[in-house]
């Protein structure tokens, strides 16, 4: 973001409260935490129902803001700090707007290529894996964690300057046509779908009314040139490319594929009617003792002639199922240009963010899996095969939480969770949590035997189950929804 104050004011249709004194003065950034602000960024004081950004106005002066956006007059110290500094104070309707108005001008200033990604899961992996990908590319601007929400989104575009290569905007989604208010404002150039899961069934009913929403993504795409990158693996990827029109309006498709059946899913694809320009997939995927795939990277249709590439890769993710999200990011880098074995050497050095299949190694040897970032039945059950794949010496605990969002479907999807926990190769069963307890109970009804399985209420209770047991050799996997906190088993596991 490079604007100045009186552009800042003409985007977001504010009032200056106080004028700067160099109005041709630009801002290089914008947050919403005082503590963030850095010299010449802007501040934006968003109300809350505990804490309410007017109030950190004057720390934010403080730490450099050469401008605050305020929905009111902030407090008479404040105003006059700023006119002290120098610093542009601007009053506009709403604040939470204003940071959308301001992503939504600020498009326009963007030369590179900008890819948008959803999906219901692997989408912050997916991301990574793009970002580190097109890196090899040039410049890269790509979402911080999984900031996907209606701040996160403008704020991803802000980040980037004029001049960079690709800006890589990963996109949440709760609800019909959230997707749309957001491209509304990215206008995407490329889109990508990881997969329809259930997160979110919730609020949706079904997968196909999740499809749905996260067609409109690709809805978004601008017809004549854009490039819609679909998952050839899920089932409803013909049905997002139909409810998109990408035929009609000449929309490029690239399929990717990280299943050996990549060949029988392309054929499935193309026979739903969906043309596809080229695609990416693996073959002779395995997993080595750590359960990091290990596979040949193919491709074909992107060079002259069409013909077939192929490149050895390996990935520090753990698990089967970042094969697809590797094949996801190889497709866009491949449509970038890259070819596949510099695309493979930027897949091997993208790590996993904290949280998701983060391998902590404790002092007294025993390693702990920390995916409790979040999790839905999907991830669930990907996570469970990734454990059952690493080779383990000693015992193999699962410490499995809530998962949210299911709605009605909460129930059936935590005992299918522990359908799948009890087919695994485990030592011990901890579910933690009110609805984990159904997960207890599927892995009971599918066979494991009940002197493997712990309920719990509480981190204390898991923490008072295992601290002081585990020994070198043993695995730990922790997984869970984000607000179950099971971060902080892995914290009182390893500290």
């Amino acid at each position: 973001m490079r604007l100045n104050a009186k552009q800042i004011a003409a985007y977001t249709g504010g009032q200056f409260l106080v004028d700067p004194i160099d109005p041709s003065a630009l801002m290089t950034g914008i947050t919403w935490d005082s503590r963030e602000v850095q010299p010449d960024w802007l501040y934006v004081a968003l109300p809350g129902e505990r804490v309410d950004g007017h109030n950190f106005v004057e720390a934010a002066l403080r730490a450099g803001a050469r401008g605050v956006l305020v929905m009111q007059p902030p407090v008479r110290s404040a105003l006059l700090l700023a006119r002290e500094m120098g610093a542009a104070v601007i009053e506009v309707a709403n604040t939470t707007s204003a940071i959308t108005d301001l992503a939504r001008e600020w498009r326009g200033h963007l030369h590179g290529r900008v890819v948008a990604l959803t999906g219901s899961v692997g989408k912050t992996t997916t991301k990574n894996l793009l970002r580190d990908v097109c890196a090899a590319a040039g410049t890269v601007v790509a979402t911080k964690a999984n900031q996907n929400n209606e701040l996160g989104v403008p704020r991803t575009l802000l980040a980037a300057d004029p001049e960079t290569a690709t800006v890589v905007v990963e996109m949440g989604m709760r609800g019909q046509g959230q997707i749309t208010e957001l491209t509304d404002f990215v206008r995407p150039d490329w889109g990508l779908v990881t997969n329809v899961g259930e997160s979110h069934i919730e609020l949706l009913g079904s997968r196909e009314n999740i499809a749905r929403a996260k067609a409109e993504l690709f809805a978004a795409l601008p017809a004549g040139t854009g490039h819609a990158f679909l998952n050839a693996a899920d089932d409803f990827a013909a049905f997002c490319a139909q409810q998109a029109r990408l035929a009609e309006r000449a929309v490029a498709v690239t399929a990717f594929d990280g299943s050996p059946q990549a060949e029988a899913h392309f054929a499935t694809l193309e026979e739903a009617g969906v043309v596809l320009a080229n695609r990416v997939w693996a073959e002779e995927v395995s997993l080595d003792e750590e359960g990091r795939p290990h596979f040949m990277l193919c491709a074909a249709g992107f060079s002259e002639g069409g013909s077939l590439e192929r490149t050895p890769c390996a990935l520090a993710l753990q698990g089967a199922h970042n094969v697809a999200n590797a094949c996801a990011a190889a497709a866009v880098g491949r449509a970038r240009g890259l070819m596949l074995p510099v695309i493979a050497r930027a897949l091997a050095g993208s790590v996993p963010e904290s949280g998701r299949q983060e391998m902590v190694v404790a002092r007294d040897g025993f390693v702990v899996i920390n995916d409790a970032y979040n999790a839905s039945p999907d991830s669930m059950r990907a996570s469970l095969a990734t454990f059952a794949a690493m080779t383990v010496n000693g015992r193999r605990i699962a410490v499995l939480g809530d998962m949210g969002e299911l709605g009605d479907f909460a129930d059936a999807c935590h005992r299918g969770v522990g359908e799948a926990a009890a087919a695994a190769p485990l030592d011990q069963l901890v579910c933690v949590g009110s609805l984990a307890a159904l997960i207890a109970e599927g892995a009971e009804a599918a066979g494991m035997d009940p002197a493997r399985i712990v309920r719990a209420h509480t981190v204390a209770d898991v923490l008072e189950e295992l601290d002081g047991r585990l020994e070198s050799g043993d695995a730990v996997l922790v997984k869970a929804s984000h607000f179950m906190e099971l971060n902080r088993v892995v914290e009182g596991l390893v500290s």
